[in-house]
């Protein structure tokens, strides 16, 4: 019996033509038979004639053309189209398993081992992870654990109970997201509380909180800064680099990825806060935060429309009020850096209590009346004043008991003396060379003659009256001064905003490389006085 590998006919007809057999005879093979017959022709079946891997074009075929008349040009397509159909495994890709295939009552179950962060994020890839991420039934479980629930108190009398309402009704009589919504709220309530109670403790020289970094640590709190071009785009800088002295700190953002100046049109500074701070680890800048706006400051025209403050080899500086400084490269005219100076008082809350479109609003102040003083409100007033230029600080002192008569209130101004001409005891050098550090890339440097100034000005009863940190420049205003203790340049110092005005003058000196401050006075406006005291001046 002969034995082939294929066991049907046209099989075995096609393996005998592909070993260059002559068709001498048709043997079938069988189990219990044998057949011995004339040969027949082979017909290619319909399904491999129309393959394209014949070398052909598809489409039916001649039942009738047979191979057998010329078995030598066939043999070697026929094999290899027959391996390819019968002996290949199948090529037909397999249905992909995609996550979103699941049943969702299996993803909410994967759901519920994730954390309340995590959730926020899922909720953001589409709306179907949207609505599973707000289930109600995931969040009440994270809110009980979190915050315990009321507990139920029987007594004698039916009411003086109080319950709680039962799982299945809480779950069912609210809309998707009441607990989230919930859960939210709450841990925004326990922020604010757990701040408002760190920033209580109050420094006795400066009448601000004393634990600045404390709360920045518990809080995860951080700034950012948000550039938007003309056609709506935003740009967020985040990485900065802080420098924290008595009464401020300094915020520098450099980057080498600045947009291009021309095509700006405003800066938003924000303070940023983790939704959901945790003391055990460090806050992630992917997790779910909050903004709060501090300020907002217009780009268009910058050189223009802002205060030039000074120039090095490399930088131009331009400065925003309240507090901003912005550093642009001489040659291209681009953005080489941003600088921002937050003084103390309020910030806090400023940074962690406002939204994203609205500032914090200081709360209002009650006056407190006294009918006994004719000059009430126009004594008792502490100043403590800083200078620094980054790294360096070239002044840090208190003045305490600064008055202003009332025939010394002039358009519309209190004058406060702090440093006076004629006494020169009270005269105050700046230790080192005063310049205005910064930063950007590989580059440094230093602006001579810039500095920041941080003003606390206390009322009689010590608390904050007015408080600002801007960075300043000295001018020279005459090259001889007219003093008989000091011969040397002489050059001021000018800063204004709603609330008051002050004014510097130093003096050069050569022989000693310092600076020295001859004539310090504070410009207060009386409609801040009025609404402060309830005064009438």
């Amino acid at each position: 019996m002969a034995m082939f590998p294929l066991a049907t006919g046209r099989g075995r007809a096609l393996w005998r033509y592909s070993c260059g057999a002559a068709p001498a005879a048709d043997v079938v093979a069988y189990p219990h038979t044998a057949e011995v017959g004339p040969p027949r022709p082979f017909t290619l079946p319909t399904d491999v004639a129309a393959a394209p891997w014949l070398g052909r074009a598809a489409g039916p075929r001649n039942r009738s053309a047979s191979f057998a008349a010329r078995p030598e040009e066939c043999s070697e397509t026929v094999t290899a189209g027959i391996k390819s159909l019968y002996l290949m495994p199948s090529t037909k890709p397999k249905p992909s398993l995609c996550i979103e295939s699941m049943p969702p009552e299996m993803l909410i179950k994967i759901l519920t081992y994730l954390d309340a962060g995590s959730l926020m994020c899922v909720g953001c890839v589409n709306k179907n992870f949207y609505h599973l991420a707000n289930d109600n039934g995931i969040w009440q479980k994270i809110y009980s654990s979190c915050f315990q629930p009321k507990r139920t108190f029987w007594t004698m009398k039916s009411e003086q109970t109080e319950t709680v309402s039962s799982d299945h009704a809480a779950l069912h009589d609210r809309k998707p997201g009441y607990w989230k919504k919930e859960y939210i709220l709450k841990q925004i309530a326990a922020v604010k509380a757990r701040v408002m109670r760190l920033v209580k403790p109050v420094d006795v020289y400066t009448g601000l909180p004393c634990k600045n970094k404390e709360v920045m640590k518990a809080s995860g709190l951080s700034w950012i800064i948000v550039l938007k071009d003309k056609n709506g785009k935003e740009h967020v800088m985040e990485k900065a680099k802080l420098s924290f002295k008595d009464t401020s700190v300094t915020i520098l953002w450099n980057s080498a990825s600045w947009p291009c100046l021309d095509i700006l049109s405003s800066l938003k500074l924000f303070g940023v806060m983790p939704l959901f701070p945790n003391q055990s680890k460090a806050a992630s800048k992917n997790g779910p935060r909050r903004r709060s706006l501090i300020a907002e400051y217009s780009l268009a025209h910058l050189t223009e429309s802002s205060v030039a403050l000074g120039a090095d080899k490399l930088v131009q500086l331009f400065g925003l009020n309240p507090g901003l400084l912005v550093g642009l490269w001489k040659e291209k005219n681009e953005i080489a850096f941003v600088m921002a100076s937050l003084h103390y008082h309020q910030l806090v809350e400023r940074s962690a209590l406002g939204s994203a479109t609205v500032q914090y609003a200081l709360p209002p102040h009650k006056p407190v009346l006294d009918d006994v003083g004719p000059e009430y409100g126009l004594h008792c007033y502490t100043l403590h004043l800083d200078m620094h230029g980054g790294d360096c600080a070239y002044l840090c002192g208190t003045f305490k008991n600064l008055f202003c008569r009332k025939g010394d209130i002039e358009d519309g101004y209190l004058r406060l003396t702090v440093v006076t001409l004629k006494d020169n005891r009270k005269h105050l050098p700046l230790t080192g060379t005063v310049g205005l550090s910064w930063e950007a890339g590989v580059f440094k440097g230093s602006v001579k003659d810039c500095y920041v100034m941080d003003v606390t000005l206390l009322d009689q009863t010590a608390k904050p009256f007015w408080c600002f940190s801007a960075p300043v420049y000295m001018e020279l205003t005459s090259q001889a001064s007219s003093l008989y203790d000091y011969m040397g340049p002489v050059y001021t110092t000018d800063y204004a905003d709603t609330e008051g005005k002050i004014y510097v003058e130093l003096v050069w000196l050569e022989e000693t490389k310092e600076y020295f401050i001859v004539n310090l006075v504070l410009y207060v406006s009386t409609k801040k006085v009025n609404n402060w005291y309830g005064t009438n001046y």
